[in-house]
């Protein structure tokens, strides 16, 4: 039993250290701080100066007023993550700030960019406000923001700026079991300027912390450390950058799945008044993909017209097993006789968007409607394409 409070008392005590530990400084002595630097060595005038090698030479041209020892921060400059698709950052750049060149054809760069920002302050619950829109001022702030990064091809003409500023992020360290009392609290504001180029396929998302407030039992404090500025910056325009890429994703997935309920294919009439299947597809196109929908429902091609766009094929309806319905394999059947069909392909519009499908007969009779509408089902899939594309 004693053992067991003995080890329980270790853990306690390392998890104590652990929590001690402060990443922004280094471990161990800092008594190097306190050595007397070296005197030059100083050679007589009447004696030769011996061979100085500059191969491990470290110049005494630095900042001397910088921090050393326990004051100087140690940690990794933090980085900006591109991991949205068509996005690029601006090397050996200090700023918080990304481009992203358009991916989504049907939407506007800017706005798409624009709404994520706003549906991550909504989802923080952090008000925000617009500080100007496509004015001088907005766009000559901006385009210092960007041109600092290298972007010299930026000109003002046809190009379009926002800048929005967020309202108070809050953070507070809450100590006390009955009766609590805030311990530590730290606020900060953002700023976001977007830049449009004037072709619209390239846009830039700067990041900038405008406000700080810190309090803790030394008091309040508004100046941040500009190592912790440029990491909290960093790391709410890569939480931005992860959001674009996340709505980039439910974006084309709603346009894939759009695509795939699409109804392509609708029953209607040729240019000579018959009954027919209308695709909405191009003739080469539909004329090319055709064997495919053959082969996977029975037909059997035995001859084509290119030049008349007709296929002339032979049914024979497939047999299906129990098995196949048990694993799944059983493939979708056209409830039409065994028989010699010809499938006539022709332009349904002026402009050959869609084409029209006529299903003659062994006699040279085109399906009736209710022959059409009774296999649609079936048809309708196969004719789209869905299994294939």
């Amino acid at each position: 039993m004693s053992c067991r409070v003995f080890y329980v008392s270790l853990l306690a005590i390392s998890l104590t250290a652990c929590s001690a530990v402060n990443n922004k400084q280094a471990q161990g002595s800092f008594d190097y701080q306190n050595k007397p630097e070296a005197n030059e060595l100083i050679i007589p005038d009447n004696l030769s100066k011996p061979k100085r090698a500059n191969d491990f030479f470290v110049t005494d041209n630095i900042n001397h007023e910088g921090p050393i020892g326990e004051n100087m921060d140690i940690r990794a400059p933090s980085l900006v993550m591109p991991v949205a698709a068509s996005s690029r950052v601006v090397e050996e750049s200090g700023i918080a700030i990304i481009w992203f060149d358009k991916v989504l054809e049907d939407k506007d760069l800017l706005d798409f960019i624009e709404k994520v920002i706003l549906d991550k302050l909504n989802e923080d619950q952090v008000s925000y406000n617009y500080i100007t829109e496509d004015t001088e001022e907005t766009l000559s702030k901006v385009i210092e923001g960007a041109t600092s990064l290298k972007e010299t091809s930026i000109k003002r003409e046809g190009i379009r700026a926002k800048i929005l500023e967020s309202d108070w992020y809050h953070d507070e360290v809450e100590t006390g079991w009955i009766f609590t009392e805030i311990e530590y609290a730290k606020s900060i504001r953002f700023r976001f300027q977007l830049l449009a180029k004037s072709h619209g396929r390239s846009v830039s998302l700067r990041v900038s912390l405008v406000d700080y407030l810190e309090t803790n039992e030394k008091g309040g404090n508004n100046i941040m450390d500009p190592i912790d500025k440029q990491r909290a910056e960093k790391a709410m325009l890569n939480e931005l950058i992860a959001a674009v890429d996340y709505n980039y994703r439910i974006q084309q997935r709603e346009d894939r799945l759009k695509r795939a309920n699409q109804k392509l294919v609708s029953i209607g009439k040729n240019v000579e008044a018959e009954q027919a299947y209308i695709i909405e597809m191009g003739l080469s196109d539909l004329w090319g993909n055709m064997p495919l929908f053959f082969e996977k429902h029975g037909f059997t091609i035995t001859d084509l017209n290119e030049d008349k766009k007709i296929y002339y094929v032979d049914f024979v309806k497939p047999e299906t097993s129990v098995w196949d319905s048990i694993w799944g394999d059983e493939a979708p059947v056209i409830d039409v006789n065994d028989s010699h069909y010809q499938f006539v392909l022709a332009p349904a519009d002026e402009v050959n968007q869609k084409t029209s499908v006529t299903i003659y007969n062994s006699d040279g009779e085109p399906l009736t409607q209710e022959t059409l509408e009774r296999i649609f089902p079936v048809i309708e899939k196969g004719l789209s394409f869905r299994d294939v594309f």
